[in-house]
Formats: structure tokens, C-alpha cells, sequence
């Protein structure tokens, strides 16, 4: 029965509608294909009956069933005529479902909807606002110019109507006239304009989506309703909020200054020196501009930021952009949490989201950091998100997370998807130019990758090595050596070719190699694809100017075959190549450069980000997902230098809201004034335009936030005033409430207040919690009013009491015992990061607990660190030496001991550590200060800094009672080591563990009196903190240790070779200190 009623859908007309008479009266004819031929017209009708019943139950029985077809994507059009005779009926429900198929298919069905219009524009007036939304929906959907001017009429009515249901299906049908007649432009600007005025949640999204379509260069139009639409922003349906964020997004690039101008005030302090005053005045006005920031674009930035919790993806989109585009840098970090809770999603918002978060990770990679597990890659995701999060990964590799990131790579380099284990490979190169340190621990793990079984992964490698070696091309004629060996089993053609590039390039290197190479590819030339013949010809006429004396002839053979070529590519290099590098008669003035044309030195390929590019247009757009400019997309404007007047978005009817003042509240704001102070008045003016932001969710609301959430921020009287012009009402409220609270709970709030204010921005959380319940808050205000006047008369009658109590509440809320009070709050944000980094660092060997004991140095080196000379220090001299002791300050801390010298003939007092500036993570632990340090006195004291493993630069003031002097420590590679007893067995189990990424490497050369095991022991000790561990074999010397900060195994090993030659191998998850140490041990070892 399916198949003959497809059959019969194919054709037009009559079997659609067969169809329709089936599914309505399906029952009818169960018997098959004879129940179809006989009774499909009498279907058809049965249907057309209904609808023509003076029974309203049969009526909407057959708009049900109709409606249900439409639903399923069936073809209902040859019911219009029907349809369309009851859109006048009483029966509300009928003329809802006739409304709702007449949406559908007025477009198709003009003429016949055409002549119905008289009952569209009477239902216009329909008592029931969605018979009346309906009737404009359906008038907006005949698409035919001559309703224009009663459409136009429809819609200005409609804008005007009681119901925001209607004033909604108004918005959307000015989209509707604007794409029929762009002519009616400026009549529709004045609609939109009138909506925009709109206090409704429910057509605010709408009318913004007409301005979008319609004017969206008349800013002009949003100033007095900027403030509403960021108010409103919380209460509005998601895709309203997704379209208001992305105007007001624009909006904000053209009325507010940048807030990123953080580093231009250096350079004018220094120009101004040589400026006359006017010139200074003038610059002086526009540097202060940009580091005050207006309170509108603060009530943006704190009014979107609770939408970050949205259930919709949108939404969450839509406010990180907003965030990226408008806020300062050091506020954009809140939203990377939000975008990676949206990779919980399924894979094409994964897929939007990571597009994102790859562009923005390119300029701020702080910002994503805490959340690098967040991108390793999961087994079922799709390969187009994998390769997202491998260039996630590639843009978040540093120093510090490098080693972590190597081991990933190579679990996605076994993986079953060849493509994705092709790009881990790109990325492993990508990471290796990037991060000098760990360069050569990526080239040995490609190479190792050349004797993989797959091919794919195999042709990958060569490339990427053939990327690297170009780079740094001295001393790796072992990789170029070995990757010749390989042309035997490669058969991609972009690998061969690689490998033969190579080899040409290199072929001064590799003189033994490079003419067998050229003889085995003579061989097999007519059988090998174009690329790789190219690069043949460039190997011959390489070799052929620097090693004419073997090669000579076979170039000639090769020249010879591919001038007979069937390729015209191949044809034309040859005869290009011959006329260059073999000398004859005809030959022109360049053959003479030839050697220089072929062997000149060629630049190193830049590996680069494909979205390096993308971050100029606007995040979560369609044009940054394709990367072309979309059509319909609208640029973000650049900052503008000098802020457009702010007065504009000032609203006139709030100034009305001054005057009204009644008389009740004017002697309320008198008496309270009689009871306090000066002094105290004004403390109170300032706590009451704090606590407006939570007492009500209007414009006035700008400052308790601003100070949390900005540091841009400094002036909060700048911001209450700015409140005050527009929302003073809403403040005087506030006011009264503080007051009516009594003196110690006045004295309370004051205290509040200034916690919030010296509060870190950890509290953001909190402050959005506190920033979407104003908004219901404010909706309650008159209740508090009135309570606040039952309040303030008892207030008064308590002020007869005298002022003692209230001295005695400030004494006691001035404690330092309340502050804690407030910290809680803070505690949970700032633990996500830290318990994810330790996840990071924590990602240890777990066999290694069970080896590692930490054994007493063997040698302590007596050198000194100068950390103050005498001259620098004004005659108080420092130095350090670390006495590879376990730090009694912390297990992760490395122990310092610091020498103080007294070379002046006066007493130095109070010698103590100051300000330090350590890079994030470095901890430190300061000796307790000197009270006094005599002349030519000496004094040793200790200190621990946890060097996170790192040789970073420890930096802090070393000071005295009149000075202070910056000093740095910067330990050697050596020093962040603990040796570590273990037996033989013990390190190869460890060894064997820790190979391919994690292995570093090094040849040595040096005299035979050299490499004797007294020698090799005292030389790698001094250099580095490490154990000797027991050997079975003369010739293998081992060393073990662990970091102090992680606890990595540190493995050392010293292998001699025959004659003069060792080799220094080093094993241990923290590549980067791998690497230093080898690089520091190995010129120690060479030399005698």
C-alpha cells in the first residue's frame, strides 16, 4: 500500500491529494491497491464535507487531521479553497487551526487568500489577541505587492495593540513588508522605533531582529532604549537574548572607548616632558578616558554576565563573544569556563564552540590553560573535532605542560584514525618550532615513527622531519642517513619526494649516500609519479654541480628520460635543467649561477595556526565558522578614539521622576539628615548608591560590581553620579532602606560594602547571583517603600537614646576577627583551577613510589651566586649557594641559603624581604628579618622557593630600613634535583618506561683520560644533584634522581663507545629539564 501511494505522489496534483484522502480516512480501505483506485475521490471529499458541515466537531476534526498532515511535510495545498471558507467562523478554535494552515500555504495559494482579505482585516479587531496576531501573520505571508499599503496600516496598528503577543507578530511581519517593498523603509524605521520604546520581555527580541533586518546603521535608534534592552536582557526568550547581545555587542564598539589601551600610558608619560601645558592638558584628558570606563558599558558587561549559565548554547556563544569584544582582557577569562561546560554538547555545538575556542586560544592562552584535559581527545569523538582540539592543544603547549602534551600525542599517533594520527604528527612538528626546549626530543620520536607499520603515519613523518631539519639542518646527517634507507619501503609519493628534497639539499653532508640514492631512483624513474620525478631531476642536477666526477652520466641518463616523459611539466624542467647545468655553446649568462640557483639557501617553512586569521571577524558568527565573509554580515566597527557623548542614552522621563517627590519622603530624608553628620552623611551617600545595585536592578546599579569586576574601574563616585542622572528614584528607595535599618545595621552595611570592594575578582560568581535577583527586586519597590517609612519612624525614636551604642558598633565591626566572614564565598572558583593543574602535574609513573627513596647528596659544590654586590647594595653585599638539602620549609621547595655581608662602617638595620614579583606557581618562603647586622658583620640564613620545576627567575626586593634593592635567583638546572638511591634492575624498569618523547640524547667526543669513572662521576655531581646508582657492566655509567617540585624521575645515563666517543643519555617525563640538563652536562663531559 506504501509503495502505490509513492507512486502515485510522484505526480502532481490529483495524487497528492489522493494521499491527503488516505491519511484522513485511513480505516475506510485496509483491503490494498483496490481500496486506493475505488475510493480517493470519495476520500478527497469526505474530507472537503467536513469542512463544509454545519457542525463546528466535524469542522475541527478535519483541521486536526489537515494540520497533523502539514506537521509530517505532506502537501495539503488542494484543500485551500475549503480551507479558506472557515476563516470566518465563530468557533475560536477552528479559526485558530485555519489561521495556522493559512500561514503555511497564503504564498502559494495568493489569488485564492486574496480574496479572503476583508475577514483578515476584521479579525484584526478580534477581541482574542491570537486571532489577531494570527490575521497579521497570515496578511504578512501573501506575498504580493498590492497589500502592501493595507499591510503597512496592519502593522502600525498592531504596534499600537494592548496585547505584547501582538506587538511581537508585528515585529515579525516588518521583516516580512521590508524583504516584499524595501521602499517602505523609512515608514517601518518609525515602527521599529516605536517598538523599541517597548517595555515588554516578549517583543523585545522581535523588534531588535527587525532593527537588525531593516536599519542596522541607525544606532541612533537604540541610545534611549540602550539601558532598558540591558535590563531586560535576563527576562527576554533565548533567541531574543542571542540577537540583543550581538546588536549591543556593535553597539558598544562604536560608543565606548577601548578598554585594552593598558601599555599606551608609558609612552605619553615620556612625551609629555617635552610638551607645552596646553598639549599636556589635552593628552592628559584623552589617557585618562580609557581607564575609566563609562557605566553603561559596565551595566552591559554585568547585566550579560549571568546569562553564561544558560541552558541554550546560543546564548552562552552569543556573551562570550560579547565578553571577547567589549570587556577588558583581565575579566575575559570567566567565559572560558562556561564555553568548555558547552563540550558536554553534542558534536556540532562541539564543533562551533572549538572553532571559537581555537581562535581565541591563539591570543590568550592563559585563558584556557586550567582546562587542558577538557581537550584531550576521546576515541568517539568525530575526526573534525579531534583535529579541533589537536590545534587547541598546539595553541595551550608551553614550557611547563609541553612534556604532558608529548606523552597525549603519542597515544593519538596509534590511533585507527589514519587522518587524525596524520595531524597529531603536524602538531608534534607544529610544537617542536614552537618550544625550542623540546626540538629535538620531538625529532627523535618522529624518527622512531619512521619504522611504524603504517604507511600513512610513516609518509607524515617525513614530512614534518623534513620541516624541521630545514630549520636547524646542521648536525643531523644521521636522520637524513637513516630516511635514505627508508626509499626502499615508502611508496607515498609526498614522502619520496621529501626524502630526495632532502638529500639534495643536504648532499654535501651525505656525499656517499646521495649518488646511490640518485642510481636506485634512475632505476625505478619511469615507474614513479610526477612529483617524485621532479625532485629526481633536482637530486641529479644537485649532485651533478657538487659531485660531477660519479654523478655526471646518470644525470645525463635521467635528463635523457625525462625529455621523452609524458608529462609536459617533467619535460620542460628537463630541458630547463640541461640548459642551465650543462655547459655547451648555446648556454646564457646564468648557467655560470647555477650552483648558486640550485643549492641557494631556502627559508624555513612557518608553521602556523589556520585560524591565526579568523580573529577579525566577529566570534560565533557564520563568517568566522567559514572564514569568508557571509552575506548579511555586519563588521564590528574599531574602538572609537574619543567617547560619542553618553548624555544620549540619558532618558527624559526619569528626569520627570525627580520633581515627584512626596511630602512624606522629603521630611523622612529631613529628619534622618538632623540625626547624622557631615561626615557621616556623606559615608552614608556612598554606601546607599552601593547598595542600589542590589536594591534594584535599574540603571543606578553600576558600582558595587564595577569594583569587583574591574580594575579599570578606580572612580566609584564617577559611576554613582552617572546612576544618579538616570535612576535617582531607585537610589533615594535605597537610601532610605540603609537608614531604616538601625545604627549597627547602617554600620553593618557600611562594613559590607567595603568588603565587597576590596574583595578579589573570585567573587564574580556571587555578584551574578546578586546582579539577576536585583532585577526582581526592583519589580517590588513600592512594598519597600512603605516598609521603609514604618521603619524610619522607629529609627527616630530610637535616635533619642544618645550616640554611645553606636560608637561602640564600629569599634567592634573595625575588628580584623569579622573579615573572614566573607571569604567562603570566594573559596569555591578559584579551587577549580589549582585542583586541575595538580590533576596535570600529578600525572606521574605510578610504579615510581614504590622505587623512589631520596638519598643523601654525594656532593655538595662550594660555589658562591652573587645576589647584591656591595656597590649596588650601598655597602650591604649577598650572596647564595644551594646546599642540596631537603627544604625544611616544604617538600616542594628547593633550599636556599643566603650569605649577608656588612661592608660599611655603620650599623645596617631591619634587613627583611620585600615586594616579590615571582612568576604564577613560584612559591617562596622568607627568612625572618635582621633587626641589625654590625660592621663588617656576616650572617647566613636560610630560604626555600618552589621553582615548579622550572629554571624561571625568582624576583623579589631585598631591603633595609632605608632601602630597598631588586634582586633575582635563578637556579641552575641541577640544583631543582634530589638524588635518588635505586638499584640497576630498578633503573632499566624505569628506563625501559620512559623512552621515545621522553628520551633525550647526545654524542660526546673527548680524550680517553676523560671518560675514566672517577672523572665521569665528579663531573655530571657538580653540574647536578644526582645519585649514583651500581653498575654491572665498566663501560655505563648511571645516575638517578627526582624533581623537587613533582617528584619526576631524572635518569642519567653515560654509555662509552668505542675510541673516543660516548654517549649521554637522559630519561625523564620533564622533557624541557631533560633537555637543559643534557645541554649543560654535555659541554662538561667534552671538555678535558
Amino acid at each position: 500500500m506504501s509503495s502505490n501511494s509513492f507512486s502515485y505522489n510522484e505526480q502532481s496534483g490529483g495524487g497528492e491529494a489522493t494521499e491527503l484522502g488516505q491519511e484522513a480516512t485511513s480505516t475506510i480501505s485496509p483491503s490494498g491497491a483496490f481500496g486506493l483506485f475505488s475510493s480517493d475521490l470519495k476520500k478527497n471529499e469526505d474530507l472537503k464535507q467536513m469542512l463544509e458541515s454545519n457542525k463546528d466537531s466535524a469542522k475541527l476534526d478535519a483541521m486536526k487531521r489537515i494540520v497533523g498532515m502539514i506537521a509530517k511535510g505532506k502537501n495539503a495545498s488542494e484543500l485551500f479553497p475549503a480551507v479558506v471558507k472557515n476563516v470566518a467562523s465563530k468557533n475560536i478554535e477552528i479559526k485558530k487551526l485555519v489561521y495556522v494552515y493559512l500561514v503555511r500555504y497564503a504564498e502559494e495559494q495568493q489569488d485564492l487568500a486574496l480574496l479572503s482579505i476583508s475577514t483578515f482585516q476584521r479579525a484584526l479587531k478580534d477581541p482574542n489577541q491570537l486571532i489577531r496576531a494570527s490575521a497579521l501573520r497570515v496578511l504578512s505571508s501573501i506575498r504580493v505587492p498590492i497589500i502592501v499599503p493595507i499591510m503597512m496600516l496592519a502593522i502600525k496598528e498592531a504596534s499600537a495593540d494592548l496585547s505584547p503577543y501582538v506587538r511581537k507578530n508585528a515585529a515579525h511581519a516588518i521583516q516580512k513588508l521590508y524583504s516584499l517593498d524595501p521602499e517602505q523603509k523609512e515608514m517601518l524605521i518609525e515602527v521599529i522605533e516605536k517598538l523599541l520604546k517597548d517595555k515588554s520581555t516578549l517583543v523585545a527580541g522581535s523588534v531588535v531582529m527587525a532593527f537588525e533586518e531593516v536599519c542596522p546603521d541607525r544606532i541612533d535608534l537604540i541610545h534611549k532604549n540602550y539601558r532598558k534592552l540591558c535590563n531586560l536582557l535576563v527576562d527576554v526568550e533565548e533567541w531574543g537574548q542571542v540577537v540583543i547581545i550581538h546588536m549591543l555587542t556593535r553597539y558598544a564598539r562604536t560608543q565606548f572607548v577601548s578598554p585594552w589601551k593598558e601599555g599606551d600610558e608609558l609612552e605619553d608619560n615620556e612625551k609629555n616632558f617635552y610638551e607645552s601645558d596646553d598639549d599636556q592638558k589635552e593628552k592628559t584628558d584623552k589617557r585618562k578616558k580609557p581607564y575609566t570606563m563609562d557605566p553603561d558599558h559596565r551595566l552591559l558587561i554585568r547585566n550579560t554576565k549571568p546569562l553564561l549559565q544558560s541552558r541554550n548554547a546560543a546564548v552562552v556563544m552569543a556573551v562570550a563573544q560579547l565578553y571577547w569584544h567589549i570587556s577588558p582582557k583581565s575579566e575575559a577569562g570567566i567565559i572560558s569556563k562556561s564555553l568548555v561546560r558547552l563540550l558536554r554538547s553534542n558534536r556540532e555545538v562541539q564543533y562551533i564552540v572549538l572553532q571559537n575556542i581555537a581562535t581565541m586560544s591563539i591570543q590568550r592562552k592563559g585563558m584556557f590553560e586550567p582546562y587542558l584535559k577538557s581537550f584531550y581527545v576521546r576515541s568517539t569523538d568525530p575526526t573534525m573535532i579531534k583535529t579541533l582540539k589537536l590545534e587547541i592543544l598546539t595553541n595551550l603547549a608551553n614550557e611547563a605542560n609541553i612534556s604532558t602534551l608529548l606523552r597525549e600525542f603519542q597515544t593519538y599517533v596509534k590511533s585507527q584514525d589514519k587522518q587524525f594520527a596524520a595531524a597529531t604528527i603536524q602538531t608534534i612538528g607544529r610544537c617542536a618550532t614552537n618550544i625550542v626546549e623540546v626540538t629535538d626530543t620531538c625529532l627523535n620520536g618522529l624518527v622512531c615513527l619512521l619504522s611504524n607499520r603504517d604507511e600513512i603515519v610513516v609518509a607524515e613523518s617525513v614530512v614534518v622531519i623534513k620541516k624541521l631539519l630545514q630549520m636547524q639542518p646542521v648536525q643531523h646527517g644521521e636522520i637524513i642517513k637513516h630516511m635514505a634507507k627508508l626509499l626502499d619501503s615508502i611508496t607515498v609519493p609526498v614522502a619520496r619526494a621529501s626524502i630526495l628534497w632532502l638529500i639534495g639539499e643536504n648532499c654535501e653532508r651525505v656525499p656517499k649516500i646521495a649518488p646511490d640514492v640518485l642510481r636506485k631512483m634512475a632505476k625505478s624513474f619511469t615507474s614513479e609519479d610526477d612529483l617524485v620525478k621532479l625532485q629526481i631531476l633536482n637530486l641529479g642536477a644537485k649532485l651533478y654541480l657538487t659531485n660531477s666526477k660519479q654523478t655526471k652520466l646518470l644525470t645525463q641518463y635521467i635528463l635523457n628520460l625525462g625529455k621523452y616523459d609524458q608529462n609536459y611539466d617533467i619535460r620542460d624542467r628537463t630541458r630547463f635543467i640541461r640548459q642551465l647545468i650543462v655547459p655547451n655553446e648555446k648556454s646564457g649568462a646564468l648557467s655560470k649561477y647555477a650552483k648558486k640557483i640550485f643549492l641557494a639557501q631556502k627559508p624555513a617553512p612557518l608553521l602556523e595556526s589556520p585560524f591565526k586569521d579568523r580573529d577579525h571577524f566577529q566570534l560565533g558568527t557564520l563568517s568566522h565558522t567559514l572564514n569568508i565573509k557571509a552575506t548579511g554580515y555586519l563588521e564590528l566597527s574599531n574602538w572609537p578614539e574619543v567617547a560619542p557623548d553618553p548624555s544620549v542614552r540619558n532618558v527624559e522621563v526619569i528626569e520627570l521622576a525627580k520633581e515627584w517627590t512626596p511630602a512624606g519622603k522629603a521630611k523622612q530624608e529631613n529628619s534622618a539628615k538632623k540625626f547624622y553628620s557631615e561626615s557621616e552623611e556623606e559615608e552614608d551617600s556612598s554606601d546607599s548608591s552601593s547598595d542600589s545595585e542590589s536594591e534594584s536592578g535599574s540603571e543606578s546599579g553600576e558600582e558595587g560590581d564595577s569594583n569587583e569586576d574591574s580594575s579599570e574601574d578606580s572612580s566609584s563616585e564617577q559611576d554613582s553620579e552617572s546612576g544618579r542622572e538616570s535612576g535617582l528614584e531607585n537610589k533615594r528607595t535605597a537610601k532610605r532602606n540603609s537608614k531604616a535599618k538601625g545604627k549597627s545595621g547602617s554600620e553593618d552595611e557600611e562594613k559590607e560594602n567595603e568588603k565587597s570592594k576590596t574583595s578579589d575578582s573570585s567573587n564574580a560568581e556571587s555578584s551574578s547571583i546578586e546582579d539577576s535577583s536585583s532585577d526582581s527586586e526592583s519589580e517590588s519597590e513600592s512594598e519597600s517603600e512603605s516598609e521603609s517609612r514604618k521603619v524610619t519612624q522607629e529609627k527616630e525614636k530610637k535616635t533619642k537614646q544618645g550616640r554611645t551604642p553606636l560608637t561602640k558598633d564600629v569599634s567592634l565591626l573595625d575588628l580584623d576577627d569579622f573579615n573572614p566572614v566573607s571569604t567562603p564565598v570566594a573559596l569555591p572558583i578559584p579551587a577549580l583551577s589549582p585542583s586541575l593543574m595538580a590533576d596535570l602535574e600529578g600525572l606521574n609513573l605510578s610504579t615510581s613510589s614504590s622505587v623512589i627513596s631520596v638519598s643523601t647528596p654525594v656532593f655538595v659544590p662550594t660555589k658562591t651566586h652573587v645576589l647584591l654586590h656591595r656597590m649596588s647594595g650601598k655597602g650591604l653585599a649577598a650572596h647564595y649557594f644551594f646546599p642540596r638539602q631537603p627544604c625544611i620549609f616544604g617538600d616542594k621547595m628547593v633550599s636556599i641559603q643566603i650569605t649577608l655581608n656588612n661592608t660599611t662602617d655603620q650599623k645596617i638595620e631591619n634587613i627583611h624581604i620585600g615586594e616579590k614579583k615571582l612568576p604564577i606557581g613560584l612559591k617562596m618562603h622568607v627568612f625572618n628579618p635582621i633587626d641589625s647586622l654590625e660592621p663588617e658583620g656576616s650572617i647566613t640564613v636560610s630560604m626555600g622557593i618552589d621553582f615548579c620545576d622550572s629554571t624561571q627567575t625568582a624576583s623579589f626586593q631585598l631591603c633595609t630600613k632605608d632601602d630597598c634593592f631588586s634582586v633575582n635567583i635563578q637556579p641552575p638546572v641541577g640544583e631543582l634535583l634530589l638524588p635518588v638511591a635505586m638499584s640497576e634492575k630498578d633503573f632499566k624498569k624505569e628506563q625501559g618506561m620512559l623512552t621515545g618523547m621522553n628520551e633525550t640524547s647526545a654524542v660526546i667526543i673527548a680524550a680517553p683520560q676523560n671518560f675514566t669513572p672517577s672523572v665521569i662521576f665528579q663531573k655530571v655531581v657538580n653540574i647536578a644533584n644526582v645519585g649514583a646508582v651500581p653498575s654491572g657492566q665498566d663501560n655505563i655509567h648511571r645516575f638517578a634522581a627526582k624533581t623537587v617540585h613533582s617528584g619526576s624521575l631524572m635518569l642519567v645515563t653515560v654509555e662509552l663507545k668505542e675510541g673516543s666517543t660516548a654517549q649521554l643519555i637522559i630519561n625523564t617525563e620533564k622533557t624541557v629539564i631533560g633537555s637543559v640538563l643534557l645541554r649543560e652536562l654535555k659541554p662538561v663531559l667534552s671538555q678535558g
